[in-house]
């Protein structure tokens, strides 16, 4: 049992975030806040503080929205880390999660400049986005799902109309305040494509029957 937690992917995801939630606490106290959130926060525009893109998914605003995420984490990590491989999950929890976080920055940025009185610059922190997406996964690689989607013939453009209404649906039914909106339907959206494609599944090294 130890040595298959100490081999999970999930597991050390939740150590990273506590240790990182650690470091963010550490500098705070040392610094002030202004200087944790220049080291962990992702903003516009991106290029002044680059390594934000990574730091920023495994970071938290505060002890309970670590919480939550870990909560999260568990619920959807440890079922989806038994068909793929820890290097594979965890650059998909990162790939993702960061796309999700910068929408959510570029998106304020594009709309504020356009509307007045919307904020133009977000701060992001959290591993929500990524979260999201790995439910978004679960969601669409299943083999219920392969089997219902199967029995119809939808267009690769139709299928993303279905997934983008199922990702906004399910955003707006979790959203509350605080809450980086787009970040999750990015995320969550991205979680699904991939599930029909099975980016995640583990690649078998012998041929399939009478295949050269």
């Amino acid at each position: 049992m130890r040595r298959r937690l100490l081999e999970s992917p999930t597991f050390t995801l939740l150590g990273v975030f506590a240790v990182v939630f650690a470091v963010q606490s550490l500098v705070g106290v040392v610094s002030g806040p202004l200087a944790s959130r220049s080291l962990f926060a992702l903003s516009t525009p991106v290029a002044v503080e680059p390594w934000t893109v990574i730091t920023s998914v495994y970071a938290h605003g505060g002890i309970s929205h670590l919480a939550a995420n870990a909560v999260a984490l568990v619920l959807v990590g440890f079922p989806l880390e038994r068909e793929t491989t820890a290097l594979r999950f965890h650059a998909f929890f990162l790939l993702t999660g960061a796309l999700a976080g910068l929408a959510e920055v570029w998106f304020a940025a594009v709309v504020g400049s356009m509307l007045p009185g919307i904020v133009a610059q977000v701060n992001v922190l959290g591993a929500s986005g990524a979260i999201f997406a790995l439910f978004g996964y679960l969601l669409t690689s299943n083999r219920l799902t392969d089997r219902v989607v199967g029995n119809f013939e939808v267009s690769p453009r139709v299928q993303l109309a279905l997934f983008a209404v199922v990702a906004g649906a399910i955003t707006v039914a979790t959203a509350s305040q605080q809450v980086a909106l787009v970040a999750h339907f990015t995320g969550l959206l991205l979680g699904l494509l991939a599930g029909r494609l099975h980016v995640l599944r583990r690649r078998s090294n012998h041929p399939a029957p009478g295949v050269a």
